[in-house]
């Protein structure tokens, strides 16, 4: 009979590891950004629903769930909204979330700065070199900005 439980037990505890590593991997949102010039954010899947607000190239989002070709998406202040999926694409994005941020012409706090932002500013990012972003804005304008300063 201990033989028979412990077996049971074995198989319980490989179910339930299985089963958390499936509902973990299910809810990993995934994370967009905006392709188009500007895009409509909406309160239902579909151009019949109210537009919420609009926003910019390179904003970020995290696709929460999809219904016929639309996606509800979160963004950096957890605002929940619904966009085409034709407006979205596979962008590495950030989005500054600091009332004054400065990017710089190098990754330092010791370069110049070539640009201050306000916050909710996207930027699509090019390259990283260890807790600095080097980015560009939808304008063509390039710099680095500290990863701290960005969501």
């Amino acid at each position: 009979m201990n033989f028979k439980l412990k077996g049971l037990m074995k198989i319980l505890v490989i179910s339930l590891i299985y089963a958390g590593m499936i509902g973990s991997t299910a809810s990993a949102a995934e994370r967009m950004a905006v392709k188009a010039s500007i895009a409509n954010l909406r309160n239902g899947a579909g151009t019949q629903n109210k537009v919420l607000w609009q926003v910019e190239k390179y904003h970020p989002f995290l696709v929460i769930s999809k219904k016929k070709g639309w996606y509800e998406v979160k963004d950096f202040e957890g605002d929940t909204a619904w966009i085409h999926k034709s407006l979205l694409d596979n962008i590495n994005a950030v989005i500054t979330v600091k009332t004054k941020c400065n990017v710089r012409g190098e990754p330092t706090t010791k370069s110049n700065v070539v640009l201050r932002v306000e916050r909710g500013v996207p930027f699509k990012v090019l390259k990283k070199k260890g807790n600095w972003l080097q980015i560009e804005h939808a304008d063509g304008e390039v710099g680095w900005i500290h990863n701290s300063l960005v969501w």
